[in-house]
């Protein structure tokens, strides 16, 4: 058990929400989506008072990561960010943690492995990093390396969750840790907002709702899945990446199972099969979800987080973010 620190609202409750931290009009971050977050949504995202962050995984080629970066940074001042996977998984890393320190985006969000030498190397030329953690223990190790600020995941969160529901793991969090805390996972409106960053959220970077939208590039099959199904059509599955992953239950799901295989098992039991498989299954759950994000076909893995319950039509992604950010007023 965590040892955890509860004492009330905190007084720091005033501690710096996104607005100030990356000097934009709402704090929301249009969460990196890997093969749905594109340049085309970020920009919208920075033309309508909010940020948004690109997975560095979206891009296959030397210099395209570099590329998109200064395409940004030319169409608008605001702040934005590139995700990227800090652990060895990520074969690209290195060139990856390159085109981003030279190219400079406002901010970096580490995802799956230890960020020391993206933290220290990113402050170096003023770039901010933010912190993906699910629980304490991994919040306290990235704020003693110097984190700017960490993302929350909760279990509400589609793709890669965590184990705490949002105002639990909030609460864990601000509770306990010095820096500001980013909720990511069941946000869709502005009521869900304003009701974490009562508890002390610095802001929210929201993922599902927004692949629901008219310029989301994922197949018009998908889009009308996030409007069919609900919170009750969402499970756990370990069968992408080894990783707890949250999917709509397609007939695709239930026939092959949400448990992992005898192999897996024991890939995961194992050290060193761990270690020399991790980077094989990743690539395997990437090219999966690629070919679901994109085509029709029977084996489907859509992933999708809760807040799926209140998607009910396909809109255009300023007008969602229009309804989280100010309501409809």
């Amino acid at each position: 058990m965590q040892n955890l620190k509860f004492s009330g609202p905190r007084k720091s409750i005033q501690m710096q929400t996104l607005e100030k931290i990356l000097d934009i009009k709402y704090p929301v971050i249009l969460a990196p989506m890997f093969l749905v977050t594109t340049p085309e949504m970020i920009k919208i995202a920075l033309d309508n008072g909010i940020s948004g962050a690109i997975p560095a995984m979206n891009f296959r080629k030397d210099g395209e990561l570099a590329k998109t970066i200064n395409e940004i940074k030319q169409y608008s001042s605001k702040a934005f960010g590139i995700n990227l996977i800090t652990n060895k998984s990520n074969r690209r890393y290195k060139q990856q943690l390159k085109e981003i320190l030279d190219s400079a985006p406002a901010y970096v969000i580490s995802s799956l492995g230890n960020p020391k030498e993206l933290i220290t190397e990113a402050h170096k030329v003023g770039i901010k990093v933010f912190c993906d953690v699910v629980d304490l223990k991994y919040a306290k190790k990235t704020e003693d390396l110097g984190a700017d600020a960490l993302i929350g995941v909760n279990s509400s969160a589609g793709g890669h969750c965590g184990i705490y529901p949002p105002e639990e793991l909030i609460e864990i969090l601000t509770q306990n840790c010095k820096i500001p805390v980013i909720n990511a996972g069941g946000v869709t409106s502005n009521k869900d907002l304003k009701q974490l960053m009562s508890i002390g959220a610095a802001g929210a970077s929201v993922g599902t709702v927004f692949i629901a939208s008219v310029e989301s590039p994922v197949s018009a099959e998908y889009k009308e899945a996030l409007v069919r199904y609900g919170k009750d059509d969402i499970v756990l599955t370990k069968k992408l990446s080894g990783a707890n992953t949250t999917v709509i239950n397609t007939d695709y799901v239930k026939k092959i199972g949400t448990k992992p295989s005898f192999l897996e098992l024991l890939i995961n039991k194992n050290t060193f099969l761990k270690k020399s498989a991790k980077s094989i299954i990743t690539k395997t759950g990437m090219n999966k979800l690629e070919n679901a994000a994109f085509k029709a076909t029977y084996k489907t893995f859509w992933c999708a987080g809760i807040s799926i319950e209140n998607i009910h039509k396909i809109k255009p992604l300023a007008e969602i973010i229009k309804e989280i950010t100010v309501g409809n007023q």
